[in-house]
């Protein structure tokens, strides 16, 4: 019989202890003190005794630790099986992942697990099921994300453009004012909130499906709003149309909420009703508009969304005073809670003087 591994000498019973003590692996602790038994002099079957394992795994752990120390004593992972993609196989599902689906050739409008297995089949021959590749998509740095909308006319770079000559727009309503006047930048929207309301997600059991009241009527309300997200206020009005005289009354609930001898440049789409001569502009208000079809520069999206996931949704309005009841009590919340107007509505590219 061959002899005992013998341990490593840069450590002793004394040290282990301590190092067992601190651990934080139970599995460790236990080869730790196990070990420090050997090195007080106490027997390779003691020391399995205070494992709990055979001498085989005593002199494993010998082996682990005389090569890696106290860490060697760790528990590691698993290699697992190799994986079946090079590198030149994954840079291609990058790039059919980035790309998307033809929905003429592939059938489909978003990627499914089951049709990538098909396409890296169909590509390299290689077979894989689905938990694979969704792996293989997580190490890669991809997870499954609820797109967000965009307006399918939409001219990619108005945005861009629109933005980083925004400072030139304030600049142009700063020539026409007084010089120090400080410049307050509004968006403004409007909402309809109505019988045939929607309907949100809520958290439930899993396994279950909950479920919502949902009107079929159709009566329904505006609400005008908008907000000064540097300074947390805003102003709305609940109306039952959307034409020019609805919107000049909000536009002087607007100059009413700028502070005295501030201006306003309030940041509006292009509707009809916004652009029209017609509309009844206060003094202390300039009015910009914003590029066609590019409803992610309004914030005011962000908000009625947040307005109507807490407090709008999921119930049944009774009657058209009911609806304005209801809308203004949550625009009334919103106005109470200035930091919501903040968070949701301050963009790094819009900021006033």
């Amino acid at each position: 019989m061959g002899s005992a591994i013998g341990l490593r000498d840069d450590f002793d019973g004394a040290a282990l202890r301590r190092l067992a003590r601190g651990s934080k692996s139970a599995n460790q602790t236990r080869r730790l003190l196990a070990l420090a038994e050997i090195y007080d002099g106490g027997s390779r079957t003691a020391a399995a005794r205070i494992g709990g394992v055979g001498l085989q795994i005593v002199r494993d752990w010998v082996v682990r630790f005389n090569a890696r120390g106290p860490d060697g004593l760790l528990d590691g992972k698993a290699p697992g099986a190799r994986s079946r993609l090079d590198d030149a196989q994954r840079r291609a599902l990058v790039e059919v992942v980035e790309r998307g689906p033809i929905s003429a050739i592939h059938g489909v409008v978003r990627w499914r697990l089951i049709d990538l297995v098909q396409w890296l089949y169909d590509e390299f021959a290689v077979s894989l099921d689905e938990t694979t590749v969704g792996r293989e998509l997580k190490k890669l740095g991809y997870v499954k994300l609820t797109a967000r909308p965009r307006h399918h006319a939409q001219n990619e770079l108005a945005m861009d453009a629109f933005k980083k000559g925004f400072a030139a727009e304030l600049a142009k309503v700063g020539a026409i004012l007084p010089k120090g006047t400080p410049i307050e930048i509004w968006f403004q929207d409007e909402a309809r909130v109505g019988q045939k309301n929607k309907i949100t997600r809520r958290w439930a059991r899993r396994g279950t499906r909950p479920s919502a009241p949902k009107d079929q009527r159709t009566k329904s309300a505006y609400i005008f709003g908008a907000i000064c997200p540097e300074h947390g206020k805003g102003a709305g009005l609940v109306l039952p149309f959307c034409n020019t005289e609805t919107m000049s009354l909000h536009l002087t609930e607007i100059s009413l909420a700028v502070a005295p001898g501030a201006h306003a440049a309030v940041l509006m789409d292009q509707a009809g009703w916004h652009m029209t001569d017609k509309l009844d502009v206060p003094a202390n208000i300039s009015i910009i508009a914003l590029p066609a079809k590019c409803p992610e520069l309004n914030p005011v999206e962000n908000i009625w969304q947040f307005m109507r996931e807490n407090w709008l949704s999921n119930r049944v309005f009774t009657s058209y005073d009911n609806i304005v009841d209801h809308c203004c009590d949550a625009w009334n919340k919103l106005l109470d809670q200035p930091w919501h107007i903040m968070t949701i509505g301050r963009r790094k590219w819009a900021r006033g003087s």
